[in-house]
């Protein structure tokens, strides 16, 4: 440009030339050439558009600049069309009712009665421990509690024994008295001490009394009736099914020691199932009880409905429960995986773009559109809605037919426009 500017100061500070020409007297007479100023003006307006013209196609493609393969890229069309806004999770088939069997007394295993994986009834034994200790605590317990009945029973018959013995003497001495063979003093001494015993009687019925009733309440229901609450901690050492169902994960073994509160495993309901899935946390304030959830299974359309939401986030994501909606499917299993659609809302008419991994990158901020000759795409601001694992919906930026790049843009986030080096470009 420097070059140019100089060569045009020279033209244009040329001295004006002059011409020959013979006059009346014969005389050569010098006539001054008229400047061509409006020739070289014309020339140096034509220079400054060019430049103009070249300095608006580098601000049209300027910025940085990306140049890579089309087969780099995958590129989606926007359209118009309903959109389905659900979300897409894995369930896993999981039993509706677990019961755990723990321990209310430590011991050291003494026998497993049942193997892991069996169908059990209610009530079943299952797993017996040892506990001599507490064996022994208990037995020592019943023999206090027979002594201290015995004793009862004793004492109760010592004071039924005086009183019968007194009331004959009082007869007997009565005829006496009257007869006045007897001293009065001898019979009010004798009235005395039946009075005596007869409190005694009572007192001791009423001891006894109070005694049975706070008895009772170490009393425990079993199937056999009430069962003292220390022999009780004796009948905990064998290891009982809760529920009918599937005897899962034992953790008991011959020889094994087992602390209070031990979990020796647990029994899954057999024939009552539900689904459990584990959901981004992206939508944990979209996800609530009552939506519904389908799935399919042998090649048949089920549904289910949200049960409960967990709102613990773990590594991520929260876990859901979900219980079938009708009938469940037939043959399903424990662990058994299946693919869920969660439902967040209806269907509704939108703009859409297909769904990639360039709105991890972008947020969904903005997008490389395809320039309409196809050979390029440009940064441009968008404005994205909702998403399901299909489509992203487009809510201002682009319109149906547009093509954008949508495979991931870790390579180029800081470039301002794509070039394809290869190829006729993107097919329009």
């Amino acid at each position: 440009m420097s070059a140019l500017t100089d060569r045009l100061k020279g033209i244009f500070h040329r001295p004006a030339e002059s011409v020959a020409v013979a006059g009346s007297d014969g005389q050569d007479r010098r006539i001054a050439r008229k400047p061509r100023w409006g020739y070289y003006a014309a020339i140096a307006l034509g220079v400054i558009g060019l430049a103009a013209a070249a300095g608006w196609l580098l601000m049209r493609g300027g910025g940085s600049v990306y140049r890579a393969s089309l087969s780099q890229f995958s590129i989606g069309t926007v359209q118009r069309g309903p959109f389905e806004d659900y979300i897409a999770v894995r369930g896993t088939v999981a039993p509706l009712v677990t019961a755990y069997l723990t321990t209310e007394q430590g011991g050291t295993v003494k026998q497993v009665l049942v193997e892991d994986g069996a169908m059990v009834r209610q009530g079943q034994p299952l797993i017996v421990l040892s506990n001599p200790a507490l064996e022994l605590q208990t037995a020592s317990q019943q023999l206090n509690f027979e002594q201290t009945r015995f004793k009862y029973q004793q004492d109760l018959l010592n004071i039924q024994h005086q009183i019968d013995k007194l009331k004959a003497d009082l007869e007997r001495d009565k005829i006496l008295l009257d007869g006045n063979a007897l001293a009065p003093s001898i019979y009010r001494q004798e009235e005395q001490e039946l009075a005596y015993y007869l409190k005694l009687q009572a007192a001791t019925v009423g001891s006894h009394a109070a005694e049975e009733k706070v008895r009772s309440t170490q009393l425990t229901g079993s199937a056999g009736g009430k069962v003292d609450i220390a022999r009780a901690g004796v009948e905990a050492l064998t290891i009982r099914a809760p529920i009918d169902g599937q005897l899962t994960a034992r953790d008991a073994e011959i020889g094994q020691s087992k602390s209070v509160g031990s979990v020796l495993g647990r029994v899954n309901s057999a024939d009552r199932f539900k689904l459990t899935a584990q959901v981004d946390e992206f939508y944990l304030s979209q996800v609530a009880e009552g939506q519904d959830a389908r799935f399919t299974a042998d090649s048949h359309e089920f549904r289910a409905k949200v049960a409960k939401v967990y709102p613990q986030v773990t590594g991520g994501t929260f876990k859901a429960d979900f219980h079938f909606d009708g009938a469940a499917p037939t043959g399903i299993h424990v662990g058994q995986a299946v693919d869920m659609k969660i439902e967040l809302g209806g269907s509704e008419e939108a703009v859409m773009l297909p769904n990639g991994p360039f709105y991890q990158d972008t947020g969904g901020n903005w997008i490389f559109v395809v320039t309409p000759d196809g050979r390029s795409a440009i940064r441009r601001n968008v404005r994205l809605g909702r998403r399901n694992p299909e489509f992203v919906e487009v809510t201002q930026g682009l319109k149906p037919g547009e093509k954008a790049i949508v495979s991931g843009y870790e390579a180029f986030l800081k470039m301002d426009r794509i070039e394809f080096s290869s190829g006729n470009g993107v097919q329009q």
